[in-house]
């Protein structure tokens, strides 16, 4: 018997599915959000967010919120966009999961690369 499992990731604002939708979290008032989004969606997210994020003082994340960014492959752990990492990597031929944690190095490689 064969089982053959199928994910399809889906962009929780517009409800189209794709390999670029990515996870990404931000909390408001010390409630944690999670929102899986393509890049277009989280570009629109940063967008609505910048005024408020220019002004607003870091007071950097709990250790358990590090931890979880860092699972997800969320920029405000890796300091850069999963989804632009994901597409700058299989333009390199580098296989990178399409969800989840991406490679410290390969990170590592699209930041010295940009």
């Amino acid at each position: 018997m064969v089982q053959r499992v199928i994910t399809l990731f889906t962009d929780d604002i517009s409800g189209e599915q794709g390999d670029d939708i990515a996870t990404h979290t931000f909390s408001v008032d010390g409630i944690g959000y999670e929102i899986d989004l393509g890049a277009d969606n989280y570009d629109k997210l940063l967008e609505a967010l910048a005024p408020f994020l220019r002004h607003g003082r870091k007071t950097g994340s709990s250790r358990s919120a590090q931890t979880k960014q860092s699972v997800v492959g969320d920029s405000a752990a890796t300091g850069c966009d999963p989804v632009k990492v994901r597409a700058w990597a299989k333009e390199q031929g580098i296989e990178v999961s399409p969800r989840g944690r991406i490679p410290r190095d390969v990170i590592e490689r699209y930041e010295s690369a940009n």
